[in-house]
């Protein structure tokens, strides 16, 4: 029976995560690397990116990394290229890439709208179907969609009026599925991550004024902290996450 580090244990594995730079992707990132993974990382704006990069590097975890907009495609597949022409392979994507806006429904811009969608829903969009060329060449690789609570149950928060961002989160949850259900017969495996609130950027001025109310609806009466999200990431990057999922009904492989 295999142990639990070889249960999990991703060497060799290469990951390549949009938005990795800080927050959550980092997290996930630095995840994916002590698990045996090298990564990918990309991001819009170099200074967020060179940091990170360069205290992964110090810590001896191999790491490449691009600029890229997640909503152009030919910088997508600029991304693709260059990690394939780097590592040889991609085993793992997150999606994790992501904008908001805040503007009441009945006011809302229609610009940011479709700016909101194209980077949140279209990023993950073009970024799985091209990872997943590769990945099905091979009929291997694991593809971790980062959607939202929001795009399940909408945003009940007092100030909170992001409804192009619960839409877009809703649009991939529902994207993940049909991703999963098409390509899981074919050795690629696609979930979804909806977390709550975690301290970050995006969520630093509701958190502000709206943290309480948001805790009291949360049974554990807290919102998320460093680190909880690195294990999940590394689960259902891992072999051993198929089998998993399959026998508890939440992955159609």
């Amino acid at each position: 029976m295999p142990t639990l580090k070889e249960l999990f244990d991703l060497t060799g594995k290469v990951a390549l995560v949009t938005g990795g730079s800080r927050g959550l992707g980092q997290e996930m990132a630095e995840g994916l690397a002590e698990a045996g993974a090298s990564l990918m990382l990309l991001a819009r704006r170099e200074q967020w990116l060179a940091p990170t990069v360069d205290e992964f590097c110090a810590r001896g975890i191999r790491t490449e990394s691009m600029i890229c907009d997640v909503s152009n495609s030919n910088e997508v597949q600029a991304a693709v290229d260059k990690t394939i022409a780097t590592y040889g392979q991609i085993d793992i994507l997150v999606n994790n890439a992501g904008v908001t806006w805040g503007q009441p429904i009945e006011e809302h811009d229609l610009e940011k709208w479709e700016m909101v969608l194209k980077i949140n829903l279209t990023g993950a969009f073009l970024f799985s179907q091209r990872v997943g060329r590769e990945m099905l060449k091979r009929r291997s690789g694991t593809i971790i969609n980062v959607a939202s609570v929001a795009g399940l149950k909408g945003s009940m928060e007092d100030g909170q009026h992001i409804v192009s961002y619960v839409a877009a989160k809703g649009g991939l949850i529902a994207m993940t599925r049909e991703f999963a259900a098409k390509w899981a017969r074919r050795g690629v495996r696609v979930n979804a991550i909806a977390p709550g609130f975690f301290p970050s950027r995006m969520t630093e001025k509701v958190l502000a004024h709206a943290q309480a109310q948001i805790e009291s609806g949360v049974p554990m009466g807290r919102v998320g902290a460093a680190g909880e999200l690195k294990g999940v990431a590394v689960f259902l990057a891992s072999p051993n996450a198929g089998p998993v999922l399959k026998k508890h009904g939440l992955d159609p492989m």
